[in-house]
């Protein structure tokens, strides 16, 4: 993408530690005049105050109502605030079109406040484009599509391919359980010095992390309506004992036990650490900003114990208001296809655009978790390869493992005070030795579930 065009994706990549826009209400948009043509109400439109990003926005309304010339679009700056949707939600005041984390469809399913649109994502042909995986967790039990995944991101396994050739491990074949981590940490701090893994533990981003470990061993952090937390058992015990075996068994975490991305980003791009957790848009930060080598980055698939369990996944989704009629959820579908998703389906635009990415020196054609089915996206990668200029077989044992390992939503009520209640225990399990865990786990439930009833 342009850096423009990217900006202006990334105000509606609600993921698990982004935040929305602030939110306000507007009336209901109209249903289609007598002359047949169709107004919708679309929100996310960015705020006065991000002049590029805004005007980028606007350019992309007019291209559409050129291309489409029966649907008005009015574009206003409502965005997803939890503090407020369901306000807004009750008080009929959603635009036609909202983008929300990928963690609310099911319970906007449930309580009615997302459209059916599944006929209208057929009529567009993109009910079979989608990739399915994704999909489930904005259908229902019977298959009906409430919302469309427009950006999507799942944990993997970042490393440095430098440091694992000086310690003797083969860069193309990062380790794939968590027993594998173990040793080859051990290995790299041998070998090289540097801290072998490292994981995060401040400003939420420690129990953020945690809670896609948890889903590695097999276990949970919420049940599916978020009414109950889950995590004090075996899984999570199993994680927080393998951590604490790590930093004062082996010694291969690193002495700073207060990274945030930025501070654990610094010291993966100086080669003082080996291994971590991300996703791959982490090669912005250590690569675009921080100028580790481009061909030192690697990302293998989630490390997983005792089976193929899952991966922690994050990203948006663009829902349709409940009321909304057939011709608005046409047109909304026509509007997201266009604004969210173009690329992946007409050549021209995808070669436009990543021609343009490339000569602003902008990151161009960054592997992730495809929105897209297989097929669509391969051919996406096909049509701009003359312009990628990232090293794309660095990030195959990532997308190989991406088509096994089940993802899983970030935690759907209270997901930010869950993190932070974590934070803290993976702190105290990373800097005291006799750390109690069951003890540290057991605190942290209850804390949270008292959360999870107000």
């Amino acid at each position: 993408m342009t850096k423009r065009i990217r900006a202006a994706a990334a105000l509606v990549a609600i993921g698990g530690l982004a935040a929305g826009l602030a939110a306000c209400s507007s009336d209901p948009s109209p249903d289609s005049g007598s002359d047949g043509q169709i107004t919708i109400q679309v929100g996310d439109r960015p705020s006065a105050d991000r002049p590029e990003d805004r005007e980028y926005f606007d350019e992309r309304v007019a291209a559409f109502e050129e291309a489409n010339p029966d649907i008005d679009v009015e574009a206003v700056e409502t965005a997803y605030d939890a503090s407020t949707f369901q306000a807004l939600a009750a008080g009929g005041s959603l635009p036609d079109v909202l983008s929300v984390p990928l963690t609310e469809p099911q319970g906007l399913i449930k309580r009615g406040q997302a459209a059916d649109i599944t006929d209208a994502l057929r009529s567009e042909d993109l009910l079979d484009s989608l990739n399915p995986t994704i999909l489930d967790l904005a259908s229902d039990d019977d298959g009906n599509v409430y919302a469309v995944p427009t950006n999507a991101y799942s944990f993997g396994l970042v490393y440095n391919r430098s440091l694992f050739t000086a310690a003797g491990l083969d860069p193309d074949a990062p380790p794939t359980t968590w027993d594998e981590v173990r040793e080859a940490a051990k290995q790299i701090t041998e070998k090289t010095g540097a801290a072998g893994f490292s994981a995060l533990t401040t400003a939420n981003t420690g129990g953020w992390q945690f809670s896609g470990i948890t889903y590695s061993f097999g276990g949970t952090i919420e049940n599916e309506d978020g009414s109950e937390a889950t995590f004090d058992d075996t899984p999570s015990t199993d994680a927080l004992e393998l951590l604490h075996a790590m930093r004062f068994e082996d010694g291969t975490l690193p002495a700073n036990t207060l990274y945030d991305m930025d501070t654990q980003g610094q010291d993966f791009a100086a080669g003082k650490i080996g291994m971590m957790i991300a996703a791959t848009d982490r090669y912005y930060g250590v690569v675009q900003n921080l100028k580790l080598p481009a061909e030192d980055f690697g990302i293998g698939g989630m490390p997983q114990d005792g089976g193929v369990n899952g991966t922690l996944s994050g990203g948006s989704v663009q829902i349709v208001k409940p009321d909304a009629s057939d011709e608005e959820k046409a047109a909304a579908v026509k509007w997201i296809k266009f604004f969210y998703l173009e690329r992946y389906f007409d050549q021209d635009v995808a070669v436009a655009d990543a021609k343009a990415s490339n000569e602003a020196g902008s990151v161009t054609g960054l592997p992730g978790l495809a929105v897209v089915n297989t097929d669509a996206y391969d051919t996406y990668f096909e049509w701009i390869a003359d312009y990628i200029n990232v090293p794309s077989s660095n990030f195959a044992p990532y997308l190989e493992a991406s088509t096994e390992i089940p993802i899983v939503p970030e935690p759907v009520n209270n997901a930010q005070e869950v993190y932070g209640a974590l934070d803290g225990v993976i702190q105290a399990v990373l800097t005291d030795e006799n750390a109690d865990i069951p003890a540290l786990l057991e605190k942290a439930q209850t804390d949270v579930q008292g959360r999870l009833s107000r």
